[in-house]
């Protein structure tokens, strides 16, 4: 156990500590687990504990911690700084960073051990990916089903795993497997070449320099005697080997984080390090910090009301002393245009009427499709707002491409849209050829789209080269006659409207189908956003008849060129005042670690949040409660929740069903106001279900007699399968199925519309 220390009254380290606050900084000795809940001051019992030691004694080289932002680094360095006298014997060479650069560090330390050169460069983002497909190239690996970015992520799992380029293929079971290993070894053998290692080689390089030799292992745990990791609970593998490694001999290691906020396990993060530190450390000291600084009672209570209903976690009381506050507000609206327009008009009565800041105020949303609409609806109030740690809806590449494709469409001579997309994705037509027409082009005074549409292998120009090109134009010309060449395609009595003419552009092109061979989040939201571009096109209304520049007769291509014209001339630049900001817009991802007054979360339904992915298993659906969780403890003073009973997803209309989260909030902790104004389009199964008198345990087993475990059954979207377990639920019992051609999938017996088959 550890041995207190005594501390004079007016400590300033010790100053204003809650209980357990205190006792967390004035642990010394010994594996200290410190729970902390949202706004429970944890960067403070890091920072104060730190100094607590180098002030009582103990030499700042000797000292190690590490979290995950240089921001979170240089904000310890600041306060240590603060708190430790600048004469103090002792208080230099701390070592406060990122696991990346330590690692960095330590390699260059010892660059012969670890077999490397000690200038070795080091590949960010751009580099790994220039190298990446230089290396797919060597194997051949055609990058239209081998994208760049799915390899790039099983490479990144892998390596956080410590599986070496070898052994993942000694390990490759399938062909997908395979394929990836082939590149894998490609790309290890590029940045032996140039000397290099990528953010992933930091980490995986110091564990086996640790593992494997055990004169620097030794020298670094002799060093580094007391050990602390911020923001545990977003550890990977490889980062739980390097802590672990390091505090192996002595065990003072102090771990901060919360277990109800780990949200990245899609990017490496593994709950089960904080979950089971103590099963590590059986002489752990545990602290929970439950009292949060930063919410209000209500607000706070809704959060841990809903996060109770996860079983991966460790139970803490979160509690605030700043009052009652505002109850949250949860609204249902008729549709995501209501639904924008409703959040616009709040913020707008806490600004004008409260005095909240812009910048106090913050809209949250699951996926980025969702931002567009809002943007909409800010700009036509006149509010400012930022895209945080993402891009505005119409500047993300995957839009930008499709919009490319459609300014091309819409005006032959854009040759500047033209290049952008001829190769994206790709299908063949590389620089060099692309060059060549341009040059034969130019010399017979023809605009590229007919230099391609005449090109030949006389030209000089490749037979597959020659092929893609072809296709192209062809493609085009396919869309110009549904639109009905220059002068058809009257509005009204086209044969097809502008949505579907942006949807089929979007999946003829090829855009779509890169994207959904894709198992990336990354991917799956620029799907989500590419379908959102044809909401947009659905919802699109050309001038009026009156305007100056709208014609008579709308057709098809005319009602194109408005839509993008539209577009270009949206403009947000001049809206911004810098005394009060801009409302920020950003994922519920990106929103960790940040705090508002105002805070709004848009979408809550089921398949948006929670995501679509969550139904296939249990795992996923706590993670996406944890996500709603960090959302919902952004707000400090002001928080809104809203659904739309109808959303507009690929230009179509549909029913939203209501997310289950809503389902398990205290009623007496939020305000609920339905303007959806259509009562049968919105009712939640939970409410239909609390009316009738039905309680889990009964829908569960009617769900068992109806659909008992190894029964056969049918599913309209995933075909035959087989059920393996019937699971009950707060709000709806869920089934299990093991599909023939997809795997297995979590259902919700409720919606699935899933038939049994006889055996």
């Amino acid at each position: 156990m550890p041995t207190p220390m005594t501390h004079p009254a007016d400590d300033p380290i010790l100053d204003g500590l809650t209980e357990p606050q205190r006792l967390a900084v004035t642990h010394v000795d010994g594996p200290l687990l410190v729970l902390a809940g949202p706004g429970s001051g944890k960067t403070r019992v890091i920072t104060n504990r730190i100094a607590h030691l180098v002030q009582h004694g103990i030499a700042a080289w000797q000292i190690l911690a590490l979290t995950f932002t240089n921001k979170a680094a240089a904000e310890m360095r600041e306060r240590i700084d603060r708190l430790v006298p600048a004469d103090l014997p002792g208080r230099q060479g701390m070592t406060v960073s990122t696991f990346h650069s330590f690692c960095v560090r330590v390699l260059r330390r010892y660059a012969d051990a670890a077999r490397l050169p000690a200038t070795f460069s080091l590949y960010d983002a751009a580099d790994q990916r220039d190298a990446l497909k230089q290396a797919m190239a060597r194997a051949d690996l055609d990058t239209r089903n081998w994208t760049p970015a799915a390899v790039a992520a099983a490479i990144s799992s892998a390596k956080n795993r410590l599986l070496d380029a070898d052994a993942y293929a000694a390990a490759a079971a399938d062909f997908r497997a395979r394929g990836v290993a082939k590149a894998y070894l490609a790309y290890e053998k590029t940045l032996r070449g140039n000397d290099a290692l990528d953010f992933d080689d930091l980490l995986m390089r110091t564990c086996l320099l640790l593992k494997g030799d055990a004169s620097v292992r030794e020298e670094l745990q002799a060093r580094y005697q007391y050990v602390l990791i911020d923001e545990y609970q977003d550890t990977n593998h490889a980062q739980f080997v390097i802590a672990h490694t390091l505090a192996a001999e002595h065990r003072n290691i102090c771990v901060v984080g919360d277990p109800d906020q780990s949200i990245y396990a899609w990017r490496g993060a593994d709950i089960s390090n904080i979950l089971e530190f103590e099963a590590h450390y059986g002489d752990a000291t545990v602290i929970a910090l439950g009292q949060n600084f930063r919410s209000t009672a209500h607000i706070l209570e809704l959060a841990a009301a809903l996060i109770k209903h996860n079983r991966q976690r460790k139970d803490k009381p979160l509690y605030s002393e700043l009052g009652d506050g505002e109850t949250p507000e949860y609204v249902i609206c008729r549709d995501e245009q209501h639904e924008a327009m409703l959040v616009a008009d709040h913020l707008r009565r806490r600004h004008d009427e409260s005095g909240v800041p812009w910048r106090n105020m913050a809209v949250l949303y699951r996926i980025n499709a969702l931002s567009r609409v809002l943007e909409e609806a800010f700009r036509r109030a006149q509010i400012p707002y930022v895209i945080a740690r993402g891009t505005a809806f119409y500047d993300r590449k995957e839009i930008k491409d499709a919009l490319a494709y459609l300014r091309a469409l819409a005006n032959p001579s854009d040759e500047v849209s033209l290049r952008r997309i001829v190769n994206t994705p790709t299908r063949g037509i590389g620089k060099t050829s692309l060059d060549r027409v341009e040059i034969l082009g130019a010399t017979r005074q023809q605009r590229l789209m007919d230099a391609m549409r005449q090109v030949t292998e006389q030209d000089g120009v490749s037979a597959r080269a020659v092929k893609a090109m072809r296709g192209f134009v062809a493609m085009f010309d396919r869309w110009r006659a549904s639109m009905g060449g220059r002068d058809g395609g009257v509005l009204g009595g086209a044969s097809e409207s502008l949505a579907d003419l942006v949807g089929r552009v979007i999946q003829d092109s090829g855009l779509e189908t890169a994207l959904r061979k894709s198992s990336l989040d990354e991917d799956r939201q620029r799907l989500e956003n590419l379908g959102e571009l044809v909401s947009a096109a659905a919802e699109f209304v050309p001038p009026p008849a009156g305007d100056l520049d709208a014609p008579a007769t709308w057709t098809l291509e005319r009602l194109l060129q408005s839509f993008l014209e539209t577009i270009t001339l949206v403009s947000d630049a001049d809206m911004v005042d810098p005394e009060n900001g801009a409302v920020t817009l950003l994922t519920l991802h990106a929103a960790k670690g940040l705090e508002f007054d105002t805070i709004a979360i848009v979408g809550l339904e089921e398949g948006v949040l929670p995501h679509t992915r969550a139904s296939e298993s249990e795992a996923e659906l706590e993670e996406e409660r944890r996500l709603c969780f960090v959302g919902i403890t952004r707000a400090e003073r002001s928080l809104l929740l809203s659904r739309a009973a109808v959303r507009t997803i690929r230009g179509m209309r549909n029913r939203t069903i209501e997310s289950q989260f809503v389902g398990e909030l205290p009623a007496a902790s939020f305000t609920r106001s339905d303007q959806a104004g259509v009562d049968d389009w919105y009712d939640s199964g939970a409410a239909m279900r609390e009316r009738l008198g039905l309680d889990r345990e009964s829908e569960a087993s009617d769900a068992a007699r109806a659909f008992p475990p190894g029964c056969l059954v049918h599913h309209p979207m995933f075909g035959r399968g087989r059920v393996e377990s019937i699971v009950p639920h707060r709000t709806s019992a869920r089934a299990r199925v093991v599909f023939e051609t997809v795997g297995a999938k979590m259902l919700v017996l409720e919606y699935a519309k899933l038939r049994r088959l006889d055996d």
